[in-house]
């Protein structure tokens, strides 16, 4: 690990890093230090992976501006870095007149934000662009410029870009305290040992008030907000939608969406809950009947029994009601990426853009002029041809052999997700990489080759490897005990 570095970001979400890639870019050293296994394990592996327009956030806030001209980067950089998006607008829905009132204040507001082609239709239009929808349903408003996307997909994107460029990222590494000499940012503390950096870029999370407060700076505070949701098998599409559908928000949520992913599943959620626990992911009957209430109000005729699996995310709410962006007014060198709930993840690569402008004409880096490109991982084999499968098995038999029957998910696709910059270490890694483990059967066929295959590849004992987090050992073993116990 590195002793010294121009920047030490903390946290390996989607806002971090998006913020690594941006920052690779430059004649920088910079390192980003996650606490978990592998990167993308908090607020961005569990969310609705909507990239929004840009119409619900005030006018003026940080969360329209970064809103807006994140969903443009993504537009003009989703080729390069070979992200999984799929510009499908989404519809927000109304059943009576005080929802179109709240419609066209939408409209207004996404109007005076900036955001392009926004209309009103009428329930019938809206039904025509999916016809699953409540006949209730009166108007709608209409994003075009909305889509889905792969979270996961593309933090491993941006954190694989910055890696074959300089940057260096330590999973396992958590931050511990930061020192402070003259009211300036000097070291970042971790269980791995000291890093000397002049700016700290917290981008934490739910515990990006704790990191701040590492650093004297206690000006706001987190309330992780817990989101539900289910998850719907492929064939479950055709009775739903293939867009994204919301109703009519509240003032702590978008509300309960029905909503496509870029894979063919669909999903339900999430509802909104305060909680005092930054760990607590459960779900509760109550929060699926909730959540099923909710969406039957945009569909009516939910196949429940095509769900797959139910899951939880927390977002970070900040006190200000806002995104904290910017160098912290206590500490100098202290870069504050706080409160990134949504649109957050729309944001990302607007905050990374920002985050990187103050890092650059404070220490007058210039931009590197030997950047390379990032090269992603290539065409997935379940979405090829006959042809491109033979020449691929030709290359490399492991092709010919599906680990995920569900997902057709190939053991040399599984040996390169390992073996590729910041690749998976744990079983959720690889499923994150691959969608090994994602299907109908949520890994009870490929689970256990899966397993088999990490630790041959990363020569480690099968009790050493874990499902996803620092202590999930997936084998009890007399040896090794719970697989730290050696």
């Amino acid at each position: 690990m590195k002793t010294k570095a121009d920047v030490v970001i903390i946290g390996g979400g989607i806002t971090g890093t998006a913020t690594l890639s941006w920052l690779s870019r430059y004649d920088l050293s910079c390192v980003l230090i996650e606490r978990e296994p592998d990167i993308a394990m908090g607020t961005t592996k569990a969310n609705s992976a909507v990239l929004h327009a840009g119409f619900d956030a005030p006018t003026g806030s940080m969360k329209a501006k970064m809103n807006v001209r994140g969903n443009t980067l993504y537009h003009e950089i989703a080729d390069e870095y070979g992200l999984d998006i799929k510009w499908t607008g989404s519809l927000v829905c109304a059943e009576d007149a005080d929802g179109e009132a709240t419609l066209s204040e939408l409209l207004a507001r996404g109007e005076a934000n900036g955001v392009p082609s926004l209309s009103i239709i009428s329930g019938d239009a809206a039904r025509e662009k999916e016809p699953n929808l409540s006949d209730k349903i009166t108007a709608a408003l209409h994003a075009p410029t909305a889509g889905i996307c792969w979270p996961f997909g593309m933090a491993i994107a941006f954190a694989e870009s910055a890696v074959v460029n300089g940057a260096e990222i330590e999973r396992e590494c958590e931050a511990t305290g930061i020192k402070i000499e003259g009211g300036k940012v000097a070291a970042v503390e971790t269980t791995k040992g000291t890093i000397e950096t002049k700016f700290v870029i917290d981008a934490a999370g739910v515990c990006a008030d704790t990191v701040a407060k590492m650093a004297g700076d206690d000006s706001f505070s987190i309330a992780p907000r817990k989101g539900e949701y289910i998850l719907f098998d492929k064939t479950a599409q055709g009775s739903m939608v293939s867009s994204v559908v919301f109703p009519v928000p509240t003032k702590t949520s978008k509300g309960i969406l029905v909503c496509a992913t870029t894979h063919g599943n669909t999903f339900i959620g999430p509802n909104a809950q305060e909680t005092d626990d930054r760990s607590n992911l459960s779900t509760t009957p109550q929060g699926m009947d909730e959540i099923i209430a909710g969406a039957k109000k945009l569909v009516p005729n939910l196949p429940l029994g095509a769900s797959i699996t139910e899951f939880a995310g927390l977002r970070a709410a900040s006190s200000t009601g806002d995104f904290i962006l910017g160098e912290s007014s206590v500490t100098e060198g202290l870069i504050l990426a706080a409160g990134i709930q949504s649109p957050g993840l729309t944001s990302a690569p607007a905050i990374a853009e920002m985050l990187t402008e103050i890092i650059v004409s404070k220490t007058g880096a210039k931009k590197k002029t030997e950047y390379k490109k990032f090269i992603p991982a290539g065409k997935k084999f379940n979405e090829m041809s006959d042809d491109e499968r033979a020449a691929m098995i030709k290359n490399d038999p492991r092709h010919g052999r599906i680990i995920c029957r569900c997902e057709t998910v190939t053991e040399g696709e599984i040996v390169d997700a390992i073996h590729r910059p910041c690749g998976a270490t744990t079983v959720d890694g690889v499923k994150r990489r691959t969608r090994a483990g994602m299907g109908r059967c949520q890994g009870g066929f490929c689970g256990p080759r899966v397993i088999e295959i990490l630790s041959r590849e990363l020569k480690k004992p099968i009790p050493e490897i874990r499902k996803d987090g620092i202590d999930s050992y997936m084998y009890y073993d007399k040896k090794y005990g719970d697989g730290g116990d050696k």
